[in-house]
């Protein structure tokens, strides 16, 4: 087998073993047997079971933040330079969820090992997260110019917030569905996404909450009286 053909085995057998089973349960000699390749051959081209995941995730990761950031700028050539905060949130959230829910998507390899990768917080996929972070920067100058009046620290909490609802919502989808019993549908991807970025630009454009103005204390004779506690 020539060496890209070999690469390419094993990255497949991997994605396959990974999404069928888990990270922990699948060890480099099952994917070795599942590529009908030799042990030498997966150090060779990659060093180790961590670097074999980290490859999968980022080639699976790359896919959907080109898919993301070309919305992103169709959004913002459509508005003229500056996408409307809604764009913006749909094309941060959507591919993410286009590519892992839907019945023509998640019986995919390429979606059940992406849906491993959120559920499964396993080392080598964390510290890719908690790295790349560039493409999200993009959003975040996006938002800056769709809401100027806000601040960054509200725009990346609600960057952040965006993020984790789409996770959340593919990591527990079948407790979703069995909570609701099944009156969330889960297969309708597009009023998913809908519901996301509706939620997502609310919080944005909700203005600013209040703090709760700190207690008051007031002393009789140097003691607290039992109304002020």
């Amino acid at each position: 087998m020539a060496s890209d053909q070999t690469r390419s085995a094993i990255l497949a057998a991997a994605e396959r073993l990974y999404a069928d089973r888990g990270f922990g349960d699948v060890t480099l000699r099952d994917i070795v047997a599942e590529a009908n390749v030799n042990l030498a051959a997966v150090n060779y081209h990659f060093g180790s079971k961590d670097e074999l995941i980290a490859e999968l995730f980022v080639t699976r990761s790359i896919q959907t933040n080109r898919e993301r950031l070309n919305e992103l700028r169709a959004a913002e050539e459509k508005g003229g330079g500056r996408a409307s905060i809604e764009d913006i949130m749909r094309a941060l959230v959507g591919p993410t969820l286009r590519g892992c829910l839907g019945p023509d998507r998640e019986g995919s390899t390429a979606a059940r090992f992406m849906i491993r990768a959120s559920i499964e917080s396993v080392p080598p996929i964390r510290r890719i997260k908690n790295r790349e972070v560039d493409h999200l920067r993009k959003f975040a100058a996006a938002m800056r110019r769709a809401m100027p009046a806000s601040s960054d620290t509200e725009l990346y909490w609600g960057l952040h917030f965006a993020l984790a609802m789409a996770h959340h919502t593919i990591r527990e989808k079948e407790r979703l569905l069995r909570l609701s019993e099944g009156k969330c549908d889960l297969d309708d991807v597009r009023a998913i996404i809908d519901r996301v970025v509706t939620v997502s630009v609310m919080a944005l454009t909700m203005g600013d909450v209040p703090s709760k103005p700190a207690p008051r204390t007031v002393a009789m004779h140097g003691r607290l009286t039992r109304q002020d506690l």
